[in-house]
């Protein structure tokens, strides 16, 4: 409703600063749409696999047409091998911030994904008439900095090195514990080395297992089989 309200009801001219307020809360539901799809590939949405993964693909491409089994297949990756060269996410050559995101950017967006998109923005702009500024700002802008966002919550800020032994198998550490904080950087997926150990957990439980985390009584339930279920079809 956001989105829709943001392109076409908003008026941009004479709209002083409450433009930013759409820009910030479509940022944040646009991470929350890639969250969801996450959940989806540890098969944590529901148990309903092709219901699981029909809402994990509807959810990337609400996002910006992500291909759902080319992710998945890159988290798996993610998941076996955290942290070192054979993961798709990380970047041993540059650990920078803006040289690792521009890889990490070039890494998952493909000529398909950008075609599709432009159509979408043409038929928005040439067939349903939204204005360019609120494509540019309140579409276009909001998607970017959900991807750095995410980015920045669950590839470079937990996994980025050095690599100290509490980071251990993962290669992945914890935001400090503040849930208020966690929940609104990025749906508590700051809680990243929890999210390592227990990862079939949802978003919305990673709360308890960061709980657990502090208490010493986390258990690690990784395994390949368990932190990642096959995808629909497979």
């Amino acid at each position: 409703m956001n989105l829709v309200y943001s392109l076409f009801l908003f008026d941009l001219v004479g709209s002083g600063f409450w433009w930013i307020i759409l820009v910030v809360t479509q940022t944040y539901l646009f991470t929350g749409l890639f969250i969801t799809a996450h959940d989806s590939m540890h098969g944590s949405i529901c148990k309903n696999r092709k219901l699981n993964s029909f809402i994990g693909r509807l959810s990337l491409v609400l996002f910006a047409a992500f291909s759902y089994s080319r992710v998945y297949k890159e988290h798996i990756a993610h998941h076996r091998y955290p942290g070192t060269e054979k993961d798709p996410d990380f970047s041993p050559q540059n650990q920078r911030f803006f040289p690792w995101l521009g890889r990490f950017l070039i890494h998952y967006i493909t000529p398909i994904q950008i075609g599709f998109m432009a159509a979408v923005f043409m038929v928005m702009q040439y067939v349903l008439k939204v204005p360019v500024p609120n494509l540019l700002l309140l579409w276009i802008l909001p998607a970017l900095l959900s991807t750095v966002q995410l980015f920045m919550f669950g590839t470079y800020l937990p996994h980025r090195r050095p690599h100290n032994p509490e980071m251990k198998p993962h290669n992945a550490r914890t935001q400090k514990k503040n849930h208020i904080l966690a929940m609104l950087s990025c749906y508590f997926f700051g809680y990243h080395f929890e999210h390592h150990v227990s990862p079939r957990t949802p978003w919305w439980k990673l709360y308890a297992v960061k709980q657990e985390y502090e208490a010493g009584t986390l258990v690690d339930h990784t395994g390949l089989s368990n932190s990642m279920p096959k995808e629909e079809g497979e």
